[in-house]
């Protein structure tokens, strides 16, 4: 049974918020710490996950009890990090007008199935952001694919995973369906 140096309540929170303190909370860690974080939002399993595995550290496991999940993260300091790419952004109106034109491009959703089926852009691919790594050989790496999620952090976190993968025209649309007005399907 792990067992947690440091817990932080995330509790309540929804996407990027668990992402967002637990990189701050581990910054503060020394490595081989474990850090328990408790979270309330369904996501977070798939989004701590891809997290801990984008940054070199260690997803340990996750225990349920009710409704409160306790995910497990180990910082890790003996990795070599490989360097980060920073990933191309477009504001969310330039990508509406790309979206809008007669040829619509290569758009990729990593939100969760509750997330896209409450609305999502016509004609977007969907793969939730912890089956990326899995299944992204469904798409053509060399075509331009823009990847969207709710606010741009588990995007930013697919991209660089296919970016490992190979992938070269990856544009991360910030800060995405949260504040998207253009036409959506359900």
């Amino acid at each position: 049974m792990v067992k947690a140096d440091v817990m932080l309540d995330a509790k309540g929170l929804a996407c990027p918020m668990p992402i967002v303190r637990t990189k701050k909370k581990m910054d503060e860690l020394k490595p081989g710490q474990v850090l328990e974080v408790q979270a309330t939002d369904k996501g977070s399993t798939a989004d701590l996950q891809a997290w801990a595995k984008n940054t070199g550290h260690k997803y340990l496991e996750t225990r349920i009890e009710g409704n409160i999940l306790h995910h497990f993260l180990r910082k890790d300091g003996d990795y070599l990090l490989e360097e980060r790419f920073a990933i191309p952004t477009i504001p969310l109106e330039a990508f509406r007008k790309k979206v809008e034109s007669n040829k619509q491009p290569c758009i990729l959703d990593v939100r969760e199935i509750g997330e896209y089926k409450q609305a999502h852009i016509p004609g977007v691919i969907h793969i939730p952001l912890g089956e990326v790594e899995k299944r992204s050989n469904e798409l053509n790496k060399e075509e331009e694919i823009y990847v969207i999620c709710h606010s741009g952090k588990r995007s930013e976190i697919a991209a660089q995973t296919m970016r490992k993968q190979g992938f070269k025209k990856l544009i991360n649309v910030v800060p995405g369906m949260r504040d998207w007005r253009g036409e959506i399907e359900q």
